[in-house]
């Protein structure tokens, strides 16, 4: 019966859906403002660039290399290893973004003459960081070799580092924010819209006549949110089409990993959004609470502002902010082909909120008889 009942009433909303002149306009606008739009205004800042240190050499000047290294305004050394393979693990869990090689026998081969070349793998997934930060650590390094040689007596110029870009070759900036732009289409259409939905049934009075009648209050939410979950699915599988057509972007790893987090984030925002319509009375005092929250998101999630950035408090805080997990696996599946396993602290992060937000609706839905 309740079953029949969710059917009916799932139906019902459908074809109110398709009725409102504002839902499906922007169903179809918002994937491509957000997708076509974004990308080419956005822009970030760059701090605080990680580098974890492969030393080789272990000599005076690779000692000497790293200090002036961490001494920067710019830089700090994350890790000083002497196995690659461990100096990677850091960028792949997001504690570096750089990674200096100095070979075995650096310092005598400079004093016999010869040009051995420091090596430097950065991150490519934050283009930005990728490119600036690169060049601040390849600066940096080069410094302190000339410095070295002018005071050991030898008359010639330090040799350059060579600069490998990981994950984002090409270091376009595009590529790091199309993955995380997902966020704002489920926000809206999972977050923003049932909400203002619910609102409205208050301010019309449909919902008091939904109030006293035997449909539970489980499954009254569930037919407003059900439509929302299905159209915010639809419009991220638009967001990827879009992003493979017009920019060339695909995902590097499993696209089930893309909506299996979507599918944790649409319960997140509706979550949010339900809780948010039931302490509401008017369409406005809603839109005003859930617009502090978008923003709250939006410059805290790690969207348009670099987390690493942020002072450290303001860093801390960003563990309360669900879209952060969200955009981390967004970005990591897609340029470092990331799975599910490599990700289990965000999508259990990601699961929790949902499990909090859902029983907060929930808890503050009251039925009236």
């Amino acid at each position: 019966m309740k079953l029949r009942i969710l059917k009916i009433l799932l139906k019902k909303e459908i074809l109110l859906m398709k009725r409102n002149p504002f839902i499906p306009r922007v169903i179809v606008a918002l994937p491509l403002m957000a997708m076509l739009v974004l990308p080419l205004v956005a822009n970030l800042d760059v701090k605080n660039v990680s580098v974890a240190v492969v030393d080789n050499d272990r000599s005076e000047l690779s000692r000497r290399i790293v200090a002036d290294m961490d001494a920067s305004e710019y830089l700090s050394v994350q890790s000083c290893d002497f196995i690659y393979d461990e100096a990677l693990k850091s960028i792949e869990n997001g504690d570096a973004d750089a990674i200096l090689i100095i070979p075995a026998d650096y310092s005598d081969r400079l004093t016999k003459g010869e040009n051995p070349q420091m090596s430097l793998d950065a991150n490519g997934v934050n283009a930005s960081k990728g490119m600036l930060g690169s060049r601040y650590a390849a600066q940096s390094a080069t410094s302190t070799v000339s410095q070295w040689l002018s005071e050991t007596g030898v008359n010639r110029p330090a040799p350059q580092v060579n600069v490998l870009n990981l994950y984002n070759p090409t270091l376009n900036f595009r590529n790091y924010m199309i993955p995380a732009l997902m966020v704002v289409l489920i926000i809206i259409i999972c977050g923003f819209l049932p909400t203002l939905n619910l609102v409205n049934e208050k301010e019309t009075g449909t919902i008091e006549a939904m109030n006293v009648t035997p449909v539970g209050r489980l499954t009254f939410v569930l037919s407003k949110l059900i439509p929302y979950w299905i159209v915010g699915l639809l419009v991220v599988s638009v967001g990827m089409l879009i992003g493979w057509l017009v920019y060339g972007l695909v995902p590097a790893g499993n696209i089930g990993s893309i909506y299996l987090a979507a599918i944790l984030f649409s319960l997140v925002m509706s979550g949010l959004g339900v809780t948010i319509a039931n302490k509401s009375a008017t369409i406005l005092q809603s839109i005003f609470v859930m617009f502090a929250f978008i923003m709250i998101f939006q410059l805290m999630g790690g969207l348009f502002t670099p987390i690493a950035s942020m002072p450290q408090w303001a860093q801390d805080i960003t563990y309360a902010v669900p879209p952060r997990f969200f955009i981390e696996i967004m970005r990591a599946v897609y340029l470092k082909g990331a799975s599910i396993a490599d990700l289990s602290t965000q999508y259990l992060a990601l699961t929790g909120f949902a499990i909090l937000f859902c029983g907060l609706s929930a808890f503050t839905y009251k039925k009236r008889s």
